[in-house]
């Protein structure tokens, strides 16, 4: 009998050789299982901290987030209104010309004058020029009015010569223009664009709406 074997148990629980079994511990995996939660849990939090960072360079955010954004302004903006009314100008048959000649070619005041008045404005004084101006506007055209015409009645006469020069001078009287025939003077605008030239000029303009920008 070995000295191994238990008393009383005889020899059918003898345990023979040199060989003993091992007591091994068991296999840690509860702690394999958490470090692996843990790394998903790591790598998920680095990922929303990346989508923060991308959304908060991007401009993008909830509504709580753009709702702290502080210094929004507020700027305006042009848009139709239907309920804008249109400028209040006057028509030609309001406005009273006088056509000078400043250049060398004989006949273009009378000539203007003529086709001024068939398109609706008055007709006053019809000569040469003086001699401030006689030979000396290389322009198209010279339209001279009162301070008071720039808005109203100089834009007016304006739509009938694309590329004349506005000007003004101490006038007193707001409806009554001086047409200074220039060297660069071909024909008054078709009729057709000066029509289309006085639509634009008296349309109705936009009403600013505001807009908020930040």
């Amino acid at each position: 009998m070995s000295m191994l074997t238990p008393p009383g148990m005889g020899g059918e629980y003898r345990i023979t050789g040199d060989k003993y079994p091992r007591m091994r511990r068991p296999p840690r995996r509860p702690k394999f299982v958490l470090a692996i939660v843990a790394s998903v849990l790591v790598v998920g939090l680095i990922g929303w901290g990346t989508l923060q960072l991308i959304d908060v360079f991007s401009g993008g955010g909830s509504a709580t987030t753009a709702s702290a954004r502080p210094d929004c302004t507020t700027r305006p903006r042009a848009a139709p209104s239907p309920t804008a009314a249109a400028k209040s100008l006057p028509k030609p048959d309001q406005i009273t010309v006088n056509v000078f000649n400043a250049t060398e070619r004989s006949g273009l005041a009378k000539s203007t004058a003529d086709e001024l008045k068939k398109r609706g404005f008055r007709i006053g004084e019809v000569a040469n020029a003086s001699k401030e101006y006689d030979k000396k506007v290389g322009s198209p055209a010279v339209l001279l009015g009162a301070k008071a015409a720039t808005g109203t009645a100089l834009p007016v006469l304006g739509t009938q010569l694309p590329g004349a020069e506005l000007k003004t001078d101490a006038r007193a009287k707001p409806a009554e223009l001086d047409f200074i025939i220039g060297d660069g003077f071909k024909n008054l605008a078709a009729q057709a664009d000066a029509d289309k030239a006085m639509a634009r000029l008296t349309a109705p303009q936009p009403t600013p709406a505001p807009t908020r920008t930040c």
